[in-house]
């Protein structure tokens, strides 16, 4: 029997921990959680440092190891999580991602690198497919695994995961709204907070496309809009009352996963994110995430 690896003792750990902010973002994509993101990526090391040492050196690549195992534990979570939020209060919505200057607050390991893979409209639509349907699409059209390998993860043949991202690609192409320019979005959203810190009504409704949605996701542990709200007249009188709530707020531009957005605070404590999305300068769809568990990465934003 070969003998356990602890870290310390560990001459490949640089190598085996360079592989933490891919499987990091990886697991995000997954899941749309970075907290379930970083518990898979720390079981993940678990089970390599449980190995022996003969048993780690027998696997010819660490990283594709790391990738399948990490892989198959997200695999995991996300067929229990559709149980779990059967019985969640309100809406989910992903976790949202500040964008972190270098140097901010936390280990650059663990940033996810922000494109448009991670916006909330995209996560939104990975939540309505199968686990074994984002799983394939996200290795393969995401990461770039060729089938094969992600045949190994999800544990379906290649031709299989072929069909599958092919499922998947359909969905998201028939949810994708046209492409807006970045500068557009910002000067949208900016002209939504000023609207809406003025309560001005009639610019808030030119702002928002007739048949707009509004989620919130509280968790049960705010008040907030339990269920969507939809069209542009509704949502302005939800906006109305939800400023009713928040009292006395200060609303700041941010980037919210990689595109503008909004963020509500109360005494320099962010309590509210929200997310857009925008087409034929109109906004569409906004993501407000009240949750204060989903917001912990935005406290010193």
């Amino acid at each position: 029997m070969g003998t356990r690896t602890e870290p310390a003792d560990d001459p490949t750990l640089s190598a085996i921990m360079s592989e933490r902010r891919h499987l990091i973002n990886l697991g995000y994509r997954l899941l749309g959680s970075l907290a379930d993101a970083e518990d898979v990526v720390q079981e993940t090391y678990a089970r390599w440092y449980a190995m022996s040492r003969e048993e780690q050196e027998a696997i010819e690549s660490p990283g594709a190891w790391l990738t399948k195992v990490a892989g198959r534990l997200c695999l995991n979570v996300l067929s229990s999580a559709r149980v779990r939020r059967e019985t969640y209060v309100g809406e989910w919505i992903p976790e949202p991602l500040p964008d972190l200057p270098q140097g901010a607050n936390g280990d650059p390991a663990d940033r996810v690198t922000l494109d448009e893979s991670v916006n909330m409209a995209f996560l939104v639509v990975l939540e309505s497919m199968t686990p074994a349907e984002r799983v394939a699409f996200i290795l393969h059209d995401v990461f770039r695994y060729p089938f094969a390998e992600v045949a190994e993860i999800v544990g379906r043949s290649p031709a299989a995961c072929r069909q599958l991202a092919t499922s998947a690609r359909r969905r998201i192409r028939d949810a994708q709204a046209p492409t807006v320019r970045q500068a557009r979005q910002s000067d949208i959203v900016r002209d939504f907070k000023r609207a809406w810190e003025a309560k001005d009504i009639n610019a808030l409704l030119a702002l928002l496309d007739p048949g707009a949605t509004v989620v919130a996701d509280g968790g049960g542990a705010v008040s907030t809009l339990i269920r969507p709200v939809e069209g542009a007249e509704q949502i302005v009188r939800g906006f109305t009352r939800l400023a009713g709530v928040l009292g006395d707020v200060t609303i700041l531009e941010r980037t919210v996963n990689g595109l503008p957005g909004l963020i509500v605070q109360r005494e320099g404590v962010t309590v509210t994110v929200c997310a857009f999305e925008i087409a034929d300068d109109r906004i569409k769809r906004i993501w407000a995430v009240r949750n204060p568990d989903k917001l912990r990465l935005w406290t010193t934003s």
